[in-house]
């Protein structure tokens, strides 16, 4: 019953519970979360509530390249209803400056 509330109350569905785990998590040398910076590539809920996410980081060489990703798994792993998770790093297509939000382009000087 709980659960039911919990639901009824958020109004989230667990995509947009899953972009919120995602938007908690930022790279340590920039100010903005790795959604917003256009790091995230995929975001897929599957039946039983498995999640895939395929992102990608700032350079291959990031110095976060370990803690990124682990960070984004850790946070959805957490959201109740969560079955599995799998993080997947890709650098194809590379990453520019133009998948950056508005707000994050904004928030870092770029506009």
């Amino acid at each position: 019953m709980a659960e039911e509330e919990n639901k009824e109350q958020s109004g989230d569905s667990l995509r947009d519970k899953v972009l919120n785990a995602i938007k908690r998590v930022y790279d340590p040398e920039i100010p903005v979360d790795v959604y917003e910076l256009g790091l995230i590539y995929e975001i897929s809920v599957y039946p039983v509530n498995n999640v895939y996410v395929l992102m990608t980081l700032t350079s291959p060489a990031c110095p976060s390249a370990e803690q990124i990703p682990g960070e984004v798994e850790r946070n959805i792993k957490e959201i109740e209803g969560v079955n599995d998770v799998k993080v997947e790093l890709t650098f194809d297509p590379p990453y520019t400056q133009d998948m950056m939000s508005e707000a994050a382009k904004l928030e870092l000087g770029f506009l």
